[in-house]
């Protein structure tokens, strides 16, 4: 039998595109937050088309998280110092939808301020029991949970008497490493919002309000942990700012 394809144009791959969350991110120079006028870029930025290759690997799967990556107080021999805490909640779709199997890595400072880094200047005590990172996996509904402790706050010298309020820092993946989105949580009534140029980089004070947790006596440990809900919505009205904008 004989005879001639359908069509005779190439199957071509078909990437989604999403309309701009406008106002809502930080703008790429933010002259407060004195490192963004070194770092942002000073050129046009440049469309990188993502093929094949860059979606589909490497995946992100539940071989690359280890059993004890969600609890940043068992991967020692030791306790850390600090308060004990729990932290969940759900990563959303612009729909409402949970986004399950998304990969999400946590790093933040110990109870003194401190990141375990070589880069880490600030003369506080390093904590031999606590490393600060950590990583898991959403479920089939999008839910996530770590135990970890309150991080302190720290001095960085981006103004006079700058300190950073206590925050923890999220990575979320989708299934390549192009599928990238980083934010902060921060936590509920601290004192040193009014000053940090970071947090006042997102222009949305709504938006800012996203990235701000809230206690959940419900869901805490008695007499082992307070515990507070962060719930990450990736797109929409509701969307929590996110430190990358779109090329577009």
């Amino acid at each position: 039998m004989t005879g001639k394809p359908e069509t005779d144009t190439p199957t071509r791959l078909a990437l989604p595109r999403y309309p701009s969350d406008a106002g809502v991110h930080p703008p790429l120079n933010t002259p407060e937050y004195g490192s963004s006028r070194l770092r942002h870029p000073k050129q046009p930025l440049q469309l990188l088309p993502q093929n094949l290759t860059e979606v589909t690997g490497p995946l992100l799967g539940h071989s690359r998280v280890g059993e004890l990556d969600h609890d940043l107080t068992a991967q020692h021999p030791g306790e850390p110092q600090g308060q004990r805490i729990l932290v969940s909640g759900q990563v959303r779709d612009s729909d409402g939808r949970g986004v399950p199997h998304t990969l999400i890595e946590l790093w933040q400072a110990n109870a003194g301020g401190r990141y375990a880094h070589d880069g880490d200047r600030h003369p506080a005590p390093l904590d031999p029991n606590f490393t600060g990172v950590g990583r898991c996996l959403t479920d089939a509904d999008g839910n996530y949970r770590f135990i970890t402790i309150m991080p302190g706050a720290y001095p960085w010298r981006n103004h006079d008497n700058a300190w950073r309020p206590a925050h923890l820092h999220f990575s979320l993946f989708g299934r390549a490493f192009t599928q990238r989105l980083i934010t902060q949580m921060y936590f509920p009534g601290d004192p040193l919002f009014f000053q940090d140029p970071i947090f006042h980089s997102v222009p949305d004070p709504a938006a800012r309000e996203r990235m701000i947790c809230r206690f959940d006596l419900d869901t805490t440990v008695p007499e082992w942990a307070l515990s507070y809900k962060f719930d990450i919505v990736l797109r929409g009205r509701e969307a929590t700012p996110f430190e990358e904008e779109d090329d577009d």
